[in-house]
């Protein structure tokens, strides 16, 4: 502090000194602030004393100044004092002696202003001995000791004898007289007076009577607590807290009792504060730090009683720790000592002073009071009074009465609420120091309870303003806290009560499910832990548990509900979570838990609800098995316990489909399974790919028929929950959101969740998500009224636009709403004019279907792009994704399959002797109505199939515009509309292939259906590879159907004439005009479809074996289960069978150990098609092949251009080969165009020989058979026609393996057609390129051109390069053929058969045992990516398509031993050779001709082009003749290597390296001149002769290096042999 007393003043005291400090000490004394005034004063005066004592100023000078200040202050004695005192004891620890001289003058000359009394009692005795103001300071010591003495601690001893007795005797006649007259309080009072100063009475003792007179009549309140309060003006304020004290603190030894009279006196003291709390309570035992103790005590305590009920303990440990815990018990049986605290509170409580009560409850560990029963009821019995106007008003059922409760005498008590508002602030808080104890008083709680229900309905009705609204949420914001605080702990502690469960669900149910999980969440996870005796309670539930469900088995079921339901009615969230933990493990207690869980009341149902999703959501736990590649089961547990429960119990739904919808916002699609299993079980909508063709077909049917027949189960009593499962849809609005999400996740599965999962399980996610999507569509689709449905799914274009929902869904989605909008708009049409002639009903049906699809043809546009429109219309493509199986054909057998099973059932029935009659008349009817219903159903399908078909065959006409090429418009067909839609469902499978059929059999125009059926089943692989497990099974299920209709068609030529004969479809010359009725010629007659048929089985197998051979888990198991669903229809030829059982063993084997599942369904297929066997046929028997004219025709023939002979497969594929490229077709591309380059040296160097059939001929004669080919092609199509032109199919057939043969008849007529309808003009560039190609063709020799038929689209690319490309070939062929010689000639026809064919030499006989024996392997095949190369190939892709026949992967199938292969060809017919010079002879003849012949096609072809440049410049759609012809150019191969096929089957595995070193020696020349000589061998030998044994073991040799072909190869030797 900073000195008040400048030391100027000090040195000039005199002068200015004085006067300043007499102004200061006046100015701090007028300070108003009292407090800061007397501080001030007090230090200038101690700083002016101390400068005396320092000795700088003079102690007169100083007693004077202070004689001049001690008027300014009435206190200024005092402080004064005070600074002698304080410098009293500093100057007396000094040493200097001066300074306490100083100090002493001082005083003594201040003697005069301050009182010596004053300075007696606050100097030391010392010093005032020194100032002589006593005589001796010892003496005075002790005198001040007796004095204090007698005034605090002797006691004045009163002689009740001295008092007189009559006195008190008096009192309590006065105080215990009759009080119900005129007594007052005061009267009393006067007399108690006049008793104490009459008889000498102890007032204090006079005031103990007054209260243990009150304690025993404390019914007059009203008259004691005035007179004490009267009284307490003559005693001191303390006197009666401590009479009280002393008076409890009696009652506080160990054996003592405090009795309830002496709390209720000093509540109703405090009550009407008479004493203080803070007073009273000091004297109450026990203390606070006790109370604490003792509530961590418990705690401890209750943890240790979980612990071991947690334990496992041994049964030799259970009876020692018995014994244990007896003893505790017997310990603490002994009376704890009387807690006063918390009698007076009780006491409190009673009386109606919350006040109080309140202040001694925060004195305490939260719900410590309470935790005591008598405070919990009476604090219960206050809260009934306070809430008792209110309950009577709002909270009373209809109907009781109820007992009123009557309200408190006391004024003081609380103020009963009246009042939502009072309720809260004055009962809500009482309930929050109740906590769970509210489980006293069941009825309270029930009270509580009804308020809070009435409070609700008031809530929740609109209508107030905004300021009661603010209020009102404050208040449900406050429910919901004493809910989650007092109610549910609460009920936790009650005896079940199921009463009291109910009571609350009526209040919870009006809580939206989002607040109702939240208190659950709370009451399960955080209330068990805030209290020791929930603590206990939680532990003991958990152990009753688990001694239930030990026990619980399918036979005790009732008992074990019970007493599950007993336990839930209390702690339903423990109970749950154990019993939910126990399905995680065990999935065989679902059922019986199901079952037990009937005796639950509505709330228990709820929390299970919310105790189900907590498990869900556990983060926790694992959502994938630990191989990653399967679901958990304890999620398949849960999910399959899920649909059982929702369904049999009334549970909210809300909350979990809400949690489904969120997961899949978050990407997460696990928890679809929880959904599948909800909406199988509620609503009885399976989906399975397991059903059997019969359940398919009654799937359909109506919905009778669906029910009956169409599900594994019997599904029964669905209606109510499919009720609960669409409400809870459409109330949360989750109906088209869940939809939505699980069409976007289908994507969302594999490229956003599938990252890093393998790749079975991204499967099996996707197929979840999308069998979960068909669920629950059709669910939607068949519970949803009409209206429901239309209000909530938009049009096809904001769904698939807006929404991205993949078109394949949007239509399964908006597919039953255009069903709905047709039958109104039908039923409306119906109703406005009444004409019952089935002609109007249909003309108003396809009005109707006009009116609701028009919109929709227009929305669809929007969906591709427009290029797409320009082959198939909006209109078929909306027709297409708009209808179902229902409306294609009605499933007579199966409605006849469920009437016959009901007729069965009503026979069984009545010769059911036991049953009673009543019950057999019951099931009659429902056995009757059933049936009527059935047949009612039928017979509205039937009719409204008729009228769907008249639709259909109206519209037919605008369906397939076909700008572009036939081949184009499938291609769109196939994509846009059968394959996605074929792997949608098991029904969608079916309806593709009957959609197809349909599309053939209104006749469609520019509908091609043997190229449709042609492009499904030639390249399976890649659709295969890229299927889920699922996706497999429906694609099985369509190629089924497909191989149904085919080999129907197959089985019978009356068959085909009818369905097929003289339809569009079956057309092999595809005219640019269009469908013009054809003649006969241009159809595909019954012989040649057996041959095309066989075909594409031969392709079938090639691909299946290329999928078994590649390793991959996917490809091997879809093929599997391709193979599987298509088994009652292929295989049906021996061979193919037989090659398929040899690679399916080898799976069997080699997956053994690996992968297991892979085993499971191999075995499954080797043993169903081991039981097929008997079945299958021989080749010969499935399709005719007629032994070959020999020698009437050239080999050659067979490829003629364009001819009657053209195979039809020809058309296949190519699309799908060009999208399917990769790197390995560029390696293939290299060694075919290596390949094509050697076959056009051939064609160039060699002479005609044209009637050479290649058996036992040299190998020239093979490289002249190709040159014919290539160089005359259109020279042997004339002889071809003109000679024989019966003989071509059957030589092509030959031409190919044993097999391939059908494939070949088949594909000429088709081919044919194809090319006439298929020829689109092309642009002038290429119109340039195709003459430089007929320079080309001049140039090189003339090659000549077998025609293709290759669709536009597939070929323009290679058109465009070819010409070239075929000018190079042809050159290198030439400058390499002298040095190469024959080495690589026959490649071309390794390329194309594995295992050619002789034509013409062999006898018939041997022909038909080779169909079955030389049958190629399709086992050889052994890559993958084969089908790609073709389009890239010119010469050998044109030449593949050609013979389309063997399937594209022979590209590659043995493209590594190519060399190999090629040899064999020819060694095989080493001869002696001609001389040159007759070769060059033959060969400047061929040529001329050749050339001649292409320059007269050459001016034909440039007319036709000038004519068709008018007419169709923009090459929309038809084909002029240029482009045939530059087809044909572009074949220019085929013949050769058709030919190359042609050889001898047994002839081609047998290739030896002796044979190859031949072949080099050899000069071509020999060559040419050996193919010579063969032919005339040939001719003489007309092939008996074979082979030598020579070539038999070089074939030996080979077999060992060729391991895939090798056991087919074994059957070609012993073949060859028997023919020798």
């Amino acid at each position: 502090m900073a000195a008040l007393l400048p030391a100027e003043w000090i040195k000039n005291w005199e002068k200015g000194g004085k006067s300043e400090f007499v102004q200061l000490c006046r100015a701090l004394s007028e300070n108003k602030n009292h407090d800061v005034g007397f501080r001030d004063i007090q230090q200038a005066l101690y700083e002016l004393a101390y400068h005396v004592v320092r000795g700088n100023l003079k102690h007169d000078q100083a007693s004077n100044v202070l004689g001049d200040v001690i008027e300014f202050r009435e206190d200024m004695p005092s402080i004064l004092a005070d600074v002698f005192c304080i410098l009293d004891i500093e100057t007396s620890c000094l040493e200097e002696k001066n300074k306490r001289d100083h100090f002493t003058q001082l005083v003594l000359a201040c003697l005069y202003l301050v009182s010596d009394t004053v300075l007696k009692e606050r100097l030391d005795p010392e010093t005032l001995e020194s100032l002589g103001l006593i005589k001796q300071s010892q003496q005075f010591n002790q005198k001040s000791v007796k004095i204090k003495t007698k005034l605090f601690y002797k006691q004045q001893k009163f002689n009740l004898l001295r008092e007189e007795n009559e006195g008190y005797a008096k009192l309590i006649a006065e105080l215990g007289q009759d009080l119900s007259g005129n007594i007052t309080s005061d009267l009393i009072l006067e007399n108690i007076k006049s008793l104490i100063g009459c008889f000498n009475l102890d007032p204090n003792r006079v005031l103990d009577i007054i209260l243990e007179v009150y304690e025993c009549r404390p019914e007059y309140d009203d008259f004691f607590v005035p007179l004490i309060e009267s009284y307490m003006y003559m005693c001191e304020p303390q006197t009666l807290c401590h009479i009280l004290g002393f008076k409890f603190k009696f009652y506080q030894d160990p054996s003592g009792e405090t009795p309830s009279s002496l709390y209720r006196v000093a509540a109703v003291l405090l009550q009407h504060n008479l004493i203080d709390l803070e007073d009273l309570y000091v004297h109450l035992l026990p203390g606070d730090n006790a109370i604490i103790e003792e509530h961590k005590r418990e705690i401890v305590e209750a943890k240790q009683i979980v612990r071991k009920l947690t334990m496992v303990v041994l049964s030799s440990e259970k009876t020692e720790e018995k014994e244990k815990e007896k003893e505790k018990e017997e310990e603490k049986t002994e009376k704890p000592p009387d807690n006063q605290k918390l009698g007076l509170l009780e006491a409190l409580l009673k009386i109606g002073d919350w006040h109080h009560a309140q202040s001694i409850m925060d004195q305490m560990p939260p719900f410590y009071s309470t935790s005591h029963k008598p405070i919990a009821i009476a604090l219960c019995q206050l809260v009934h009074v306070t809430i008792e106007p209110l309950y009577r008003r709002v909270g009373v059922p209809k109907g009781a009465k109820g007992s009123p409760i009557s309200s408190l005498p006391n004024k003081r008590a609380p103020k009963q609420a009246e009042s939502f508002e009072e309720l809260r602030k004055e009962v809500f808080n009482m309930l929050c120091y109740l906590g769970p104890h509210l489980s006293h008083d069941p009825i309270l709680f029930a009270k509580v309870v009804r308020l809070g229900k009435a409070f609700m309905k008031e809530f929740q009705s609109d209508g107030s303003k905004q300021e009661d609204k603010e209020k009102m949420e404050t208040l449900f914001s406050c429910l919901l806290s004493i809910t989650d605080q007092v109610l549910l702990p609460s009920l936790s502690l009650m005896d079940c009560n199921a009463c009291m469960s109910e009571e609350l669900w009526g209040m919870f149910k009006t809580f939206p499910y989002q607040y109702r999980y939240r208190l659950y969440g709370q009451w399960k996870n955080e209330t068990y832990n805030s209290h020791p005796l929930l603590v206990k309670v939680k532990a003991q539930t958990i152990d009753r548990a688990k001694y239930i469900m030990k026990r619980l088995t399918k036979e005790n079921v009732k008992p074990s509900g019970r007493q599950i339901g007993k336990l839930s009615h209390s702690n339903p969230t423990i109970l749950f979570d154990y019993i939910l933990s126990q399905i995680q493990k065990y999935d065989n207690l679902i059922t019986p838990v199901v079952d037990s869980l009937k005796y639950l009341t509505s709330l228990n149902y709820d929390v299970l609800a919310y105790c189900i999703i907590e498990a869900l959501a556990n983060p926790e736990k694992e959502r994938m098995k630990h191989d990653d590649t399967t679901i958990s089961s304890w999620l398949q547990s849960l999910a399959s316990f899920c649909g059982a429960v929702f369904r049999k119990y009334p549970i909210e739904l809300a909350g979990l489909l809400q949690y489904v919808a969120n997961q899949l916002k978050a990407g997460k699609s696990f928890d679809l399974l929880i959904l599948k299993e909800v909406v199988q079980k509620m609503a009885g909508i399976e989906i399975t790919e397991e059903m059997t063709m019969e359940q398919l077909e009654a799937m359909t049917g109506g919905e009778q028929l669906k029910a009956e027949g169409g599900y594994f189960g019997q599904i029964r009593n669905t209606k109510k929950s499919s009720q609960r499962l669409k409400d809870a849809l459409l109330d949360h609005d989750l109906a088209l959101p869940l939809c939505l999400l699980m069409a976007q996740q289908r994507n969302g599965v594999v490229f956003q969740e599938g990252g890093e999962k393998h790749l079975k399980l991204v499967g099996k996610l996707y197929d979840q998500c999308h069998d979960t999507l068909v669920q629950f569509g059709g669910f939607l689709a068949s519970n949803l009224s009409t209206e429901d449905y239309i209000k909530r799914v938009p049009s096809i274009d904001v769904l698939c636009n807006e929404f991205h929902t993949p078109h394949d869904a949007a239509f399964f989605l908006s597919r039953p709403m255009y069903a709905h909008h047709i039958s109104s708009k039908y039923d409306e049409l119906k109703k406005a004019e009444k004409g019952n002639k089935q002609q109007h009903k249909v003309h108003k049906y396809i009005t109707s279907c006009e009116l609701v699809m028009a919109p929709v043809h227009e929305a669809v546009i929007s969906l591709h792009l427009p290029k797409v429109w320009d082959d198939i219309s909006p209109q078929f493509y909306a027709t297409f994704w708009s209808l179902t199986m229902y409306d294609l054909a009605v499933p007579h057998s199966s409605y006849d399959r469920e009437v016959n099973k009901l007729k069965v059932q009503m026979k069984a029935i009545d010769d059911n002797q036991e049953m009673p009659p009543n019950k057999k008349k019951k099931e009659k009817e429902r056995c009757t109505a059933l049936q009527d219903k059935l047949l009612e159903e039928e017979k509205k399908q039937l009719e409204h199939v008729q009228r769907v078909l008249q639709r259909l065959k109206l519209e037919k006409d605008n369906w397939l515009l076909a700008k572009s090429t036939k081949n184009e418009t499938i291609t769109k067909f196939l994509q846009l509309c059968i394959f996605p839609r074929c792997i949608f469902s098991a029904i969608d499978a079916v309806y593709c292939a009957h959609f197809v059929e349909l599309v053939h059999q209104q006749k469609t125009p520019n509908f091609s259906t043997l190229l449709c059926y042609d492009r499904v089943f030639s390249d399976i692989i890649y659709t295969v590879a890229s299927c889920t497990e699922n996706e497999a099974s429906r694609y099985g299920r369509f190629l089924c159907c497909m191989l149904e209709t085919v080999t129907r068609w197959h089985s019978d030529r009356v068959i085909y004439e009818k369905e097929c004969g003289n339809y569009p479809g079956f057309l092999t010359i595809l005219r640019a005009t269009g469908f013009d009725g054809g003649n006969k010629a241009d159809q595909l007659d019954y012989e040649n479809f057996r041959h095309v048929v066989h075909k594409w089985h031969y392709k079938l197998t090639k691909a299946s074996v290329h999928c078994l051979e590649t390793g991959e888990y996917t490809h091997i198991r879809n093929i599997l289960i391709v193979l599987t669903k298509i088994l009652p229809w292929y295989p049906k030829v021996l061979n193919l069978g037989q090659a398929l059982e040899r690679r399916v063993h080898k799976i069997c084997q080699e997956e053994k150990e690996k992968r297991p599942d892979l085993y499971a369904l191999a075995m499954g297929y080797s043993g169903q098609l081991k039981s097929r066997k008997p079945f299958m046929i021989p080749e010969n028997e499935f399709h005719h092949k007629d032994p070959p004219a020999r020698n009437a025709v050239p080999a050659t023939v067979q490829n003629g251009p364009g001819g009657a002979g053209m195979p039809t497969s020809l058309t296949i594929n190519t699309v799908r080969l060009e999208e399917g490229a990769t790197e390995e077709t560029d390696k293939l591309k290299e060694k075919s165009q290596g390949v094509v380059k050697v076959i056009n040296k051939t064609v160039n160097a060699t002479p005609k020989v044209t009637t050479s059939n290649g058996n036992s001929a040299s190998n020239s004669k093979i490289i002249k058979e190709k040159d014919d080919k290539e160089k005359s092609g259109k020279e042997k199509d004339k002889e071809k026609k003109d000679k024989t032109p019966a003989a071509t199919p059957e030589m092509k057939a030959l031409g190919k393996d044993g097999k391939d043969k059908p494939k070949e008849e088949r594909a000429n007529k088709e081919e044919k057609a194809r090319e006439i309808k298929e020829k689109t003009p092309k642009s002038d560039k290429e119109k340039e390129k195709v003459k430089k190609e007929e320079k080309a063709s001049k140039e090189e020799k003339s090659k000549t051109v077998v025609t293709i038929i290759e669709s536009k689209s597939t070929a323009e690319k290679e058109r465009e390069k070819e010409p070239s490309r075929e000018r190079d070939l042809a050159k290198e062929m030439k400058s390499k053929e002298n040095a190469k010689g024959g080495e690589k000639v026959p490649v071309a026809g390794s390329l194309k058969s594995p295992v050619p064919r002789s034509e013409t030499s062999e006898s018939e006989r041997e022909q038909k045992r080779r169909k079955v024996d030389t049958h190629s392997s399709p086992s050889h095949s052994s890559t993958v990516k084969g089908t790609a190369v073709l389009p890239k190939v010119p010469l050998v892709s044109e030449n593949y398509s050609s013979s389309r026949v063997i399937s594209v992967h022979f590209l590659q199938d043995n493209l590594n031993e190519l060399k190999e292969s090629s040899a064999k060809h020819y060694i095989n017919h080493t001869t002696p050779t001609l001389s040159k010079s007759k070769e060059r002879e033959v060969e400047k003849k061929d040529l001329d001709k050749s050339r001649e012949r292409s320059r007269e096609r050459e001016k034909k072809d440039e007319k036709d082009r000038k004519d068709r440049k008018r007419d169709h410049s923009n090459s929309d759609r038809e084909v002029p003749q240029d482009s045939t012809k530059r087809r044909k150019e572009e074949n220019g191969t085929t013949g050769s290597s058709k030919h190359s096929k042609s050889e001898s089957p047994s002839d081609s595995p047998r290739l030896n390296e002796k044979e190859k070193e031949k072949n080099k020696s050899k000069s071509s020349g020999k060559e040419k001149g050996d193919s010579i000589k063969a032919e005339k061998m040939e001719k003489s030998s007309s092939g008996s002769k074979k082979e030598s044994r020579h070539d038999k073991e070089k074939t030996e040799k080979k077999e060992k290096r060729d391991s895939t072909g090798g056991k087919e190869e074994k059957k070609h030797h012993k073949s060859s042999d028997k023919h020798r």
